[in-house]
């Protein structure tokens, strides 16, 4: 009595289990269609698809004697085909495969098609990185054949392929380092004793994707160090780019005793502070800009927020 109960409550709970064999699928597996593969490793690649598919519970595996004598010395290879072939074997959905060498991979294309009304049911695609990958490719193709899903969400141990294992590079950056070289052209501060004053700076450079930022290091006027990021334009060798710069500046051109914002003598001006927080907006092109060194043109107006209010226009080039 216990145990007529217990399996009419496993049937009730786990139908699936006893329900098995009337789920089966019947499946047709035609020949892989490959082209520039050793036949040797096509049809060893074939034989793993086709015992993996038998070892699945839910597909009933239409033997390869019948399949070659359904198919005759035609060639199957589309989803037309399939339907017919099907048909004369009285089979519920039919597998086209093929593999396909591109480059040093391996492409598997598959697609499941239902014989009843002749449309794809599942077409995936998967990549082998060598023939040797192909062991964990066919066993994940036929859990994807067995399952109607996805080839990349069928992942377990023992079947990773090794693209898998590969990691993403999510961005590729590349480094420059430069220097540059040009004139300050005071327009508020800085004294102006000078119409302009050489300045040279030291570039550290990340490009990534659309966009190039970095630290730069500069002599003007004193010294400055900012952090400056720059969309750029274009992808071709002259590439126009617009941007900003945000760092510190330590001014060290204000040593006259005269304030030449007011025109008299300050008593205080003195205990003035020439540091401060610098502020850049920035615009130039880079030539070369695909070459593994460039050369850039670049004009900057640059604001210091000090005692003095330090304003300026630089126009600098260099190389990168």
């Amino acid at each position: 009595m216990k145990t007529l109960i217990y399996l009419l409550v496993t049937m009730c709970l786990y139908p699936n289990l006893f329900a098995q064999d009337t789920l089966q699928k019947t499946t047709v597996v035609l020949p892989i269609i490959s082209n520039g593969i050793d036949l040797a490793s096509v049809q060893t690649a074939e034989s793993i698809l086709r015992m993996e598919l038998a070892n699945e519970k839910n597909i009933s595996l239409v033997s390869e004697k019948k399949t070659f004598t359904a198919i005759g010395n035609d060639d199957c290879t589309d989803d037309e085909c399939a339907k017919l072939i099907g048909e004369k074997l009285n089979a519920e959905q039919v597998l086209i495969c093929k593999l396909n060498p591109l480059g040093e991979k391996l492409i598997v294309q598959y697609n499941l098609v239902q014989t009843s009304t002749g449309k794809n049911i599942l077409s995936e695609r998967a990549t082998a990185t060598s023939v040797e990958d192909l062991d964990a490719v066919m066993k994940r193709v036929a859990i994807s054949v067995a399952n109607h899903s996805p080839f990349n969400t069928n992942q377990e141990v023992g079947n990773i392929v090794k693209q898998e294992t590969v990691v993403p590079l999510s961005q590729v950056a590349r480094y420059n380092f430069g220097v540059g070289f040009g004139y300050l052209f005071p327009s508020v501060g800085y004294d102006m004793d000078k119409e302009k004053s050489f300045t040279i700076n030291a570039y550290f450079d990340y490009e990534v994707k659309d966009y190039a930022v970095g630290l730069m290091l500069g002599a003007r006027q004193g010294f400055a160090i900012n952090l400056y990021g720059n969309y750029l334009f274009s992808k071709t060798d002259v590439c126009p780019y617009v941007g900003g710069a945000l760092g510190f500046h330590w001014v060290s051109q204000h040593s006259q005793s005269y304030s030449y914002d007011y025109g008299y003598y300050d008593s205080n001006y003195s205990d003035k502070d020439g540091d401060g927080i610098a502020l850049g907006l920035q615009t130039g092109v880079r030539i070369f800009h695909t070459y593994n060194f460039q050369i850039f043109i670049q004009g900057e107006y640059i604001m210091t927020f000090n005692d003095y209010n330090d304003k300026a226009f630089v126009f600098t080039i260099g190389i990168l």
